[in-house]
């Protein structure tokens, strides 16, 4: 392995291991020590690569965005006419319940976004811009979003929903929020439009 692909496996290491612990713990949960422990390298390692942990929160933000929009076109082009519905239970069901290091980056990051800086928040932006769009420029699927307007509101919905069931303190109410939300998405009334 030559070099510089070291160096670009060693800077993949650390990004993944930023998501994971921002996600899990929140930007002031943790440190350029734990993010540099996390990904098994030292913290001089972690400065190599990144200039502060502003910048490695800013990449895990681009990057769990830029994961999602290939989750769905995963789902598009691995569930042709009925990716959309499966993509809706896939996310009020494996996103809801999993640890929140392997989360949903739009769920788990947005709180911290938001108390971020701009830069932070104009990647945020544009990451989720792009997930919406393709949502919409995706295949014909039942109850799926054609609007730019509804496939964001679709994904606020689903995130929400995500966010309150992990709030919850039984499954049975957790699971009554996802099937409120999932009634809407699937509904043949939902956000089509």
């Amino acid at each position: 392995m030559s070099r510089q692909e070291q160096k670009a496996q060693t800077r993949g290491r650390i990004l993944e291991a930023a998501g994971r612990s921002f996600r899990r713990s929140g930007y002031g949960g943790v440190g350029v020590d734990g993010l540099a422990k996390a990904a098994g390298v030292t913290s001089g390692a972690f400065y190599v690569h990144f200039g502060s942990k502003q910048e490695a929160f800013r990449a895990a933000v681009e990057g769990g965005l830029a994961d999602l929009e290939a989750g769905v076109r995963y789902f598009q082009q691995s569930f042709a006419d009925t990716w959309w519905e499966r993509f809706v239970r896939f996310y009020l069901t494996d996103k809801r319940s999993c640890d929140l290091g392997e989360s949903c980056s739009l769920q788990s990051l947005a709180p911290e976004v938001a108390r971020a800086g701009e830069e932070e928040r104009a990647v945020f932006e544009a990451g989720l811009g792009a997930v919406a769009r393709t949502v919409v420029d995706g295949p014909t699927s039942p109850d799926k979003p054609q609007r730019l307007e509804a496939a964001l509101a679709a994904l606020a919905m689903l995130v929400g929903a995500v966010s309150l069931g992990r709030a919850m303190a039984t499954e049975p109410a957790a699971e009554q929020v996802a099937e409120a939300i999932a009634r809407v998405l699937l509904s043949g009334r939902g956000l089509r439009g």
